[in-house]
């Protein structure tokens, strides 16, 4: 199938991007491995299309020992080879294909909010943020919207029809701290049928002082949850989850396997802990 037509824009700035996002009401192209196949199936039929991929300044990533922010124009593959966050290229190699990766953004993730994708769980689990910039009379404003606001259904974002996602914030691991995603797909690369991101800190003692999970594929949005007793994690994740059944899997059977991943992931988060304060 063909999408149906729309005006093509390609901003050379920011700025210029910006003005034409306050003008029209359109989608804005990155990677395109989310909106090309939806535009061609015609399940969004936008009047007009911003391609950012001139934008060269949104494909950075810079580093601290606070945390990393990637920009909009980073593409998977930059970010996994980049090696900057342990827990956000561990996600990336589940992520996909490495074609699909070669071309997909990590900012484009975010925004698409598939509840079954990877790197809005981990943004969850991490307490990330997102930067959303706009053209606010005649300035280029921004404002930082936390992971915990930032999805708010299926396929659903708190980006406003006027503003860019510019860039994503994942905050380092701290001491003593570690973290694992596990999922179980039909295939390597497919969506998974569920998935659990973990992370870690332990106390000087060993003991677990803090553990935070995000699930993938069991409800509408990442489902994030803090465990405070460890030894009934399953219990604690398959009460929280609302998964719906499909041709895949049934809604009891995905309820089973995130019990199981959580554990799974505590314990391997725990290990990696251990670890890296050795």
């Amino acid at each position: 199938m063909k999408p149906p037509a729309f005006d093509y824009h390609a901003p050379g700035d920011l700025g210029e991007a910006l003005r034409i996002l306050a003008e029209v009401r359109g989608k804005v192209l990155a990677g395109g491995q989310s909106l090309i196949p939806m535009l061609n199936m015609r399940l969004v039929a936008p009047g007009h299309l911003v391609d950012i991929n001139r934008l060269t300044s949104l494909a950075t990533i810079d580093s601290t020992g606070a945390g990393v922010r990637v920009g909009a124009l980073v593409r998977h593959s930059a970010a996994e080879r980049s090696a900057a966050h342990p827990l956000l290229t561990r996600a990336l190699k589940l992520v996909a294909h490495p074609v699909i990766r070669n071309r997909g953004t990590v900012v484009g993730s975010l925004v698409h909010a598939d509840p079954a994708a990877e790197l809005p769980a981990v943004l969850a689990v991490l307490g990330g943020s997102v930067r959303l910039a706009r053209w606010d009379g005649g300035a280029e404003t921004t404002r930082d919207v936390d992971a915990g606001e930032f999805f708010v259904g299926p396929m659903e974002s708190a980006v406003q029809p006027d503003e860019l996602a510019v860039s994503a914030y994942f905050p380092a691991l701290g001491p003593r701290t570690g973290a694992t995603f596990e999922e179980v797909a039909r295939r390597h690369g497919d969506y998974a049928l569920a998935g659990v991101c973990a992370v870690v800190t332990l106390d000087e003692d060993g003991g677990i002082a803090a553990a935070r999970l995000a699930c993938i594929g069991v409800g509408p949005t990442p489902v994030v949850m803090d465990v405070s007793e460890p030894a009934a994690v399953r219990e604690a994740a398959v009460d929280r989850v609302r998964p719906d059944g499909d041709i895949h899997a049934t809604a009891a059977y995905r309820r089973h396997l995130v019990g199981v991943l959580a554990e799974r992931a505590l314990r391997n988060a725990v290990r990696e802990a251990e670890a890296r304060g050795a």
